[in-house]
C-alpha cells in the first residue's frame, strides 16, 4: 500500500494518484509538518485528527485510521515534494489557502513555532504555488481559531 502510493506520487506507478492518495498526503504532510520541531506530541495529533475529520468528514475510528497510515507514510516519504505534488494536483488554487491554513494550525497547536517548522512552511507554501504573503495569511487565520 505505502509503495503503491509512493509509486503514484512519483509517476513511476501506471496509475495517477487519487483523491485518496490526496487525502492521504495531506494527512501526511500534517505529521511532517507536526514532527519537524522533533516533538510529536498528543496536541498536534489531536488537531491532526479535528482537521481530517472536519475536512473530510470522518469518524473517529476513520481518523485514527487514516493518522496511523499518515505516520507510517511519512517515516517511508524522502521529501515532501512528493506530497504538495499530490495536493497541488488535486486541490484548486483557490482552495489551496485552507490546506495551508490547516498546516499552519498543526504548527500552532502546542503554542510554539520553531524555526524549521516555519522554515518547512515555507518551502510547502512555495511547492503549493502559494506567496508569502498568503502563507502569512493562512497563518492569521489559524492563529485567530
Amino acid at each position: 500500500m505505502i509503495a503503491g502510493l509512493l509509486d503514484r506520487l512519483l509517476g513511476t506507478a501506471p496509475e495517477a494518484p487519487s483523491d485518496e492518495d490526496a487525502r492521504l498526503a495531506l494527512a501526511a504532510l500534517m505529521v511532517r509538518i507536526a514532527r519537524a520541531d522533533n516533538k510529536y506530541e498528543t496536541v498536534e495529533k489531536e488537531r491532526i485528527d479535528a482537521l481530517l475529520r472536519t475536512r473530510y468528514g470522518l469518524a473517529g475510528d476513520e481518523v485514527l485510521a487514516l493518522r496511523a497510515e499518515a505516520e507510517e507514510v511519512e517515516a517511508e516519504a524522502p521529501d515532501t515534494v512528493r506530497f504538495t505534488r499530490a495536493i497541488k494536483d488535486a486541490v484548486p488554487h483557490e482552495e489551496r489557502l485552507a490546506v495551508l491554513e490547516s498546516l499552519w494550525s498543526v504548527v500552532l497547536a502546542d503554542d510554539e513555532r520553531e524555526q524549521h517548522e516555519d522554515a518547512l512552511l515555507r518551502v510547502v507554501s512555495g511547492l503549493l504555488g502559494l506567496t508569502d504573503t498568503e502563507s502569512a495569511r493562512a497563518r492569521q487565520k489559524a492563529a485567530a481559531k
